[in-house]
């Protein structure tokens, strides 16, 4: 049996990068990469090593001998707890300039591709209180710190509302304040949680699966309207009746109050009855005219500002002069394809969650669009030669796939279809250098451009515009 080996520290290690997954790097004396998940380049620490891999460690900063110049303050009392927001120590400017970097390091050192210059980073004006989409878990047994578990005091009340502890399904912090939605989202989880204390509504436990509240979700648009849903372990007609009760006397701007009864092992929603209990059960978002209307279930890019700019950088990009027939590949709720509608002469989208073609082909009515179509169905299988056959050879593909890309079917297919131009659109540089890479004999990248959807985390969209390598400028 081999022998375990130690967990070692180093000294005096300067913190030299930020890495994937938000990780900062440093180099252990024997020239082994260290990954750091609470320090930032330019700080000088010693470290804790707790795994050791063939190539490198990760460890943990015990001892700091000086602090980076790119440091900042942060402004959340639960940062470094919540895994929310792990850049909030870090600068703005500098968590752009790491954002962006790495982007282009995985363009180039996964796909070895050749790349334009590079058009700057979109950075997001609202660097907190940007989201439109937060979702909270109740806990009867909250996380306990150190210091709390140490302690011989009556630790009083148990009960949460907020995060998982990151890598731990069964453990919630508890929030006081959350700097990512903007209000009233912080007052409606705090009434929420004072109104279940004093009315002595049980919170859910993972574990043994007792309880009565199990999430709430808090969603807001650009325009004002706000929906809440909260998520029921068990029918319990008083309770639920109160609280909600209380819900829409204390906030009457909500525009939908909804509940689910969920008795499964997991909070999903997707697969659960969504009860409307007052107001709409929808919200709906703008964006230049168009309206999109958004259910419990529906995706919607959770930082609505930056959607719009990002879904502008694309339309500018894919250079529409009304005469091209698009094709939206992972077209979600359409929101891309109705975006870029009237400056083509029809766009396809395609999507194989069936929920988001109804909403799809729904918001398009709502839009009065006559030129987009939507189908659904599986990408490798749907799109093939007899799809494009019936509707069309397209001028231009619109491409925004999940975090794991394209099928390699898929990208055999676009090469076979040959558009003029591929607008891809990512939210994991890493795949979608895989993908380009694929695509490298026949395109040749135009222009690359990285979008900051989220601050204060290390989740970086980026934009790629494509061009046959033998089409006429």
């Amino acid at each position: 049996m081999g022998r375990r080996k130690k967990n070692k520290v180093f000294s005096n290690l300067e913190v030299i990068d930020a890495g994937a997954k938000g990780k900062t790097i440093a180099k252990a004396p024997d020239g082994k990469v260290v990954f750091l998940p609470n320090a930032v380049p330019g700080d000088i620490v010693d470290v804790q090593t707790f795994k050791q891999r063939k190539g490198y460690y990760e460890g943990k900063a015990i001892a700091f001998h000086s602090y980076s110049d790119k440091r900042t303050e942060p402004v959340c009392e639960h940062f470094g707890t919540c895994g929310g927001c792990k850049w909030q120590h870090m600068d703005y400017t500098h968590q752009l300039h790491y954002k962006e970097k790495e982007v282009i390091n995985n363009l180039i050192r996964i796909g070895h591709l050749e790349l334009p210059e590079i058009t700057p980073i979109l950075g997001s004006k609202e660097q907190y209180f940007y989201r439109n989409k937060m979702e909270f878990s109740f806990s009867d047994s909250r996380w306990l710190t150190v210091e709390e578990i140490a302690s011989t005091e009556d630790l009083g009340d148990r009960n949460a509302l907020g995060f998982h502890i990151p890598g731990m399904w069964d453990k919630i912090l508890d929030v006081k304040k959350c700097w990512l939605q903007g209000d009233p989202s912080n007052a409606i989880r705090n009434t929420v949680k004072d109104f279940a204390l004093k009315h002595e509504i049980p919170f859910f436990n993972t574990r043994q699966q007792t309880g009565v509240l199990r999430t709430l979700m808090i969603r807001n648009t650009s325009i004002g309207e706000l929906m809440v849903v909260v998520q029921f372990f068990k029918e319990d007609i008083e309770k639920r009746t109160a609280l909600l009760e209380h819900l829409k006397a204390t906030f009457p701007e909500l525009t939908s109050l909804q509940y689910i009864i969920n008795g499964k092992a997991n909070d999903t929603i997707y697969d659960q009855e969504v009860i409307c209990y007052h107001g709409r059960d929808h919200i709906f978002e703008e964006m230049e005219g168009l309206q999109f209307k958004i259910n419990a279930k529906s995706f919607y890019q959770t930082n609505s500002e930056q959607a719009y700019n990002l879904y502008k950088i694309t339309r500018d990009l894919a250079g529409l002069t009304g005469k091209e027939l698009v094709y939206d590949l992972y077209t979600g709720t359409g929101t891309i394809a109705q975006f870029v509608a009237k400056n083509a002469l029809k766009v396809i989208g395609v999507e194989s969650v069936p929920d988001a073609i109804s909403a799809a082909k729904e918001n398009a009515v709502l839009n009065k669009i006559d030129n987009v179509e939507f189908f659904v169905g599986d990408m490798k299988t749907v799109f093939n030669r007899n799809f494009i056959d019936t509707h069309g050879h397209p001028d231009v593909i619109i491409t925004d796939p999940p975090r794991d890309g394209m099928h390699k079917d898929v990208v055999a297919q676009i090469l076979e279809i040959a558009p003029k131009k591929i607008v891809y659109v990512s939210c994991n540089s890493a795949t979608q250098a895989r993908d380009l890479a694929l695509l490298d004999s026949e395109y040749i990248i135009q222009k690359t451009q990285a979008v900051d959807m989220f601050p204060q985390t290390h989740h970086v969209e980026n934009v790629v515009l494509l061009e046959k390598r033998n089409s006429k400028k």
